[in-house]
């Protein structure tokens, strides 16, 4: 086994393939470990292949114009990313979706990577963190059991390998404010930390009957014997242990009063700012298993919430992620370890290309450092930036979840701008920072 390399990269999906490939297109040879092929597998993957698809075998939306997901590909092309250009070779009909064929995809990023004379692929399992001077760990969600007791030991916060119930999250602007107001609890801290939404009693148990009757989704198979995690336990969970669950629970109306009546409602949902823009609001206390439509359904008939736009609906799955924002530095790098980054979903993004997304501005950065220069992330008002600053700090970190891409991490825009254009006056914008910001770091990111 060969010794010459200069960067350790651990985990062979597609945050860890992007990575290397960013590595050794700058001319870095790399280490590329991935334990599947090996003799080990994880209870989600089919097969050994690289960059392997678990769940469905789209990118989402591919559309740069109005939608964050479709922003980030554009990015990403701009950038040279592997799986992108694999992406385009394993691509199949999915109208404005990027969506491929699995096998095709996975066999496209592998024989990409092995026919870079860099990066040398490893079959082998790595159970701690190596003492390499550069290491990359991306494992993913279903990071192996003695690597992920060995993060614990060297960051010191435990990881979340639970049922991690994840709830909704509410863009600002479609919250209906004659109804919802801002209130916090007895009016503690400065009194307008949260938005708060009323019930009546018929509206509350139209809507816990909802909670029962909503359609769940299914287990599987390798996820039945997790055991939830009491503080995030779904909400509809809590409903069927008792019709006032709830109204003791995270629908408590205790402490607060309608401006807009005097009264105190029956019940109350309450909304949680969840970045430093104010643009995302997360819905206390309803994580949720709940398949999305029955969510979204039943979700706008809380009032103030009729016609609510969802940066994220709730879900329900087994994850290990780090607490990112107070872990990591803006370079990515593990503030106690600083020769150590960490780089896709293990960070607490979510969804395929936000893992890559985040696999390539992680060898970009090791790169650079690696050749005694210096790059900072994109700034903010691109897809790229936004994401990576979301991981790094901007997230509040005591209830940080894992999050896709979407305009509510976008900086805000200047000045007014019509609802309508919103998306593309963020996108426009976006374009042209991004590429001034490529052009300002030419000498970094230029190929060997």
């Amino acid at each position: 086994m060969s010794k010459d390399y200069q960067v350790h990269i651990i985990g062979g999906g597609l945050a860890g393939c992007e990575a290397a490939w960013q590595l050794a297109k700058r001319g870095i040879k790399v280490r590329l470990s991935e334990m599947r092929g090996g003799g080990d597998s994880t209870p989600a993957h089919q097969g050994d292949g690289l960059a392997e698809l678990v769940c469905s075998n789209s990118f989402r939306s591919d559309d740069a114009e109005n939608n964050a997901v479709g922003l980030i590909h554009q990015e990403m092309r701009d950038l040279d990313s592997v799986i992108m250009a694999a992406a385009e070779i394993a691509k199949v009909p999915a109208g404005s979706a990027l969506a491929v064929d699995r096998d095709i995809f996975s066999a496209s990023v592998e024989t990409m990577l092995k026919e870079n004379g860099n990066i040398e692929i490893i079959r082998e399992r790595i159970d701690s963190l190596p003492d390499a001077s550069h290491v990359i760990v991306s494992t993913g969600p279903l990071t192996a059991m003695q690597l992920a007791e060995s993060i614990i030991d060297k960051t010191g916060q435990d990881r979340l390998a639970f049922f991690d119930a994840i709830a909704p999250i509410v863009y600002f602007d479609s919250i209906n404010m004659d109804i919802a107001w801002f209130q916090s609890r007895w009016d503690k801290g400065e009194g307008k930390d949260y938005i708060n939404c009323p019930m009546d009693e018929e509206q509350y148990l139209e809507f816990h009957q909802g909670l029962l009757d909503g359609e769940k989704a299914d287990f599987k198979e390798w996820e039945k014997d997790t055991p939830y995690f009491e503080g995030c336990m779904p909400i509809e969970v809590m409903a069927s242990r008792g019709l006032d669950t709830l109204r003791f629970g995270p629908m408590k109306p205790v402490g607060l009063t309608n401006p807009k009546t005097g009264k105190r409602a029956h019940a109350v949902v309450q909304l949680r700012q969840d970045n430093k823009q104010g643009s995302l609001w997360n819905i206390v206390g309803f994580q949720t298993k709940m398949k999305y439509g029955a969510q979204t359904d039943l979700l706008r008939k809380i009032p103030g919430l009729e016609n609510a736009e969802f940066a994220r609906l709730g879900g329900l799955h087994r994850n290990t992620f780090i607490r990112s924002p107070i872990l990591l530095d803006r370079q990515l790098r593990l503030k106690s370890a600083p020769h150590i980054r960490f780089a896709g979903q293990i960070t607490g993004c979510e969804g395929y290309v936000e893992s890559a997304a985040v696999g390539m501005m992680a060898g970009i950065m090791t790169a650079a450092e690696i050749n005694g220069q210096m790059i900072a992330s994109p700034p903010s008002t691109t897809a790229l930036g936004a994401l990576l600053a979301h991981i790094t700090g901007d997230a509040n970190p005591t209830h940080y979840q894992p999050m896709n891409v979407n305009f509510g991490l976008f900086a805000p825009l200047d000045g007014r701008v019509h609802k309508k254009e919103r998306k593309k006056a963020l996108t426009a914008r976006a374009r042209d920072d991004l590429l001034h910001w490529i052009h300002s770091n030419a000498a970094v990111l230029h190929d060997t």
